[in-house]
Formats: structure tokens, C-alpha cells, sequence
């Protein structure tokens, strides 16, 4: 009889190095259209309510770089968080981001589920690596999110001794997300003229972060209900001075 043992699987060596200048980023499109939507939406009710500050870096479809085993990989997430960064410069275009080189570890990493071989959850172990295993074992990212905008459906992945876990959901159906300090869930409507299931952000008093557009429009009626009741005050105005001047009395004087 033949005894046959399982070869063990070692360790992946991750180096941070920079990336060539003349390499070649994969340039994937994206699934559907709705992904870019879902992902500029997050980041723009971030950016409205003031939560964005300039040493940060968020993106989507943006590549993130580890050298693994002494070969370059890239995945390029839906949407990330990374809390701080090295300035660039006013006058170069960052191309990508290595963590640990270029800044401190990605933070937070979305991905909108697709039907793609070495998807969201895939934890392949080998070139080319699952995305689950690369944000996992690889960039050691401490939130990973998985958003299935069709069911609709969310789940939360927090990294806890290496690895991942999946978190629960609260009673209003959200999931805190500690390194934004801010609950993400599912929200129904449109934007844009695009009606579908968002994700969204919401603070730990339970208000909505309104997007750009939800805020201004927010202006527009309070600055109607302010010309109303300025015109409700003048009204009440003329219909005064009018009773004065029946009795006599110059309201003017």
C-alpha cells in the first residue's frame, strides 16, 4: 500500500515594491452598468457630507498590487478605502496603489457579484488568485463586502485571526463597518434616473447620508419654504398697513 501525503500548503511571500512604470494594468470592463452607479454613489454620499479629506484614497476599478511569491498581481475592486496616503503630487496621475508602500493597508474593499470564474468568494490559492483569498491572505483587507444588487443581498466578511468571518446584521438591516464608523445597507430608489437596489451609508444616529443631488434638492426646498414665508409676511404686511390706512393712520409715518 501506498501512503500518499498531501503536499502542505506554504505560506505566500508578499512583498510591497513598486510597480514597473511600463507595466501593463488590466483594463476589465466592468459587468453592468449598474456597478460603476453603485460604486460612484457611495462615494459621492461620502463626499457630501464631508467624510472625505484629502489623505485618503477611494476608488473603483482601481488596481491594488502585491508581489506574491516574486510576481506581480493586481485586483481591482468595485469600490475601496484606504484612510491615508502618500501625496503623489499635483502633477502625476497615480496609476494604482501598492499598500504598505505607498500608504497604510486597504481598509475596506467592495466587490458587486457576478458569475465570473475566480470571482468575489473564490479563495483559490493559486495564480490567479480568488479575490476572497487575495483580500484575505494577501492585502489582509479588515472589511470585505459582497453585494448581490439583484436578490438584493449583502454580506459582511470582518478579518479575525487571519480570517475572515461573517458578520450579522443589525435590526434595521445594516452592518456596522468600523474603520468608516458608519452603517452600510440597502436602499431602494433612484438616482440619476436609475432605479434600483443602492448601497448606502447611514451614521450612528440612523440618518441617511443624503448624495449630492438628495442635498441639493433639499435646498431648493428649503429656499422655497423661505420665499413662501416671505411672501406670507408681506402679505400679512399689506393687509395691515391697509387696515391702518382706513382708520387713519399712515402706516408709513
Amino acid at each position: 500500500m501506498v501512503l500518499q501525503v498531501n503536499p502542505i500548503q506554504k505560506e505566500p511571500i508578499v512583498t510591497w515594491e513598486a510597480l514597473p512604470a511600463d507595466f501593463i494594468l488590466p483594463d476589465d470592463p466592468v459587468e453592468n452598468i449598474q456597478q460603476p452607479a453603485i460604486a460612484a454613489a457611495l462615494t459621492d454620499a461620502l463626499g457630501s457630507t464631508g467624510r472625505i479629506q484629502p489623505q485618503m484614497l477611494i476608488g473603483s476599478n482601481f488596481g491594488l498590487v502585491a508581489t506574491v511569491n516574486k510576481k506581480i498581481v493586481v485586483k481591482a475592486p468595485d469600490w475601496f478605502y484606504v484612510p491615508q496616503v502618500q501625496s503623489v503630487g499635483t502633477n502625476v496621475v497615480r496609476r494604482s496603489y501598492t499598500p504598505n508602500l505607498e500608504g497604510a493597508a486597504v481598509a475596506v474593499v467592495m466587490e458587486f457579484l457576478s458569475n465570473t470564474e475566480g470571482g468575489e468568494l473564490s479563495v483559490r490559492s493559486t495564480p490567479p488568485y480568488g479575490k476572497l483569498y487575495y483580500y484575505e491572505k494577501i492585502l489582509q483587507v479588515p472589511t470585505y463586502v459582497t453585494y448581490d444588487p439583484y436578490e438584493p443581498s449583502i454580506e459582511i466578511r470582518c478579518l479575525q485571526n487571519g480570517q475572515y468571518i461573517l458578520q450579522q446584521v443589525d435590526a434595521n438591516g445594516r452592518y456596522w463597518i468600523p474603520e468608516l464608523e458608519l452603517f452600510l445597507g440597502i436602499w431602494q430608489g433612484e438616482r440619476l434616473c436609475q432605479t434600483m437596489n443602492w448601497l448606502r451609508w447611514w451614521d450612528t444616529e440612523g440618518n441617511l447620508l443624503l448624495w449630492s443631488s438628495e442635498q441639493a434638492e433639499q435646498e431648493r426646498q428649503r429656499a422655497e419654504q423661505e420665499r413662501q414665508r416671505a411672501e406670507q409676511e408681506r402679505q400679512r404686511a399689506d393687509i395691515l398697513a391697509a387696515k391702518l390706512r382706513e382708520l387713519g393712520i399712515d402706516p408709513d409715518a
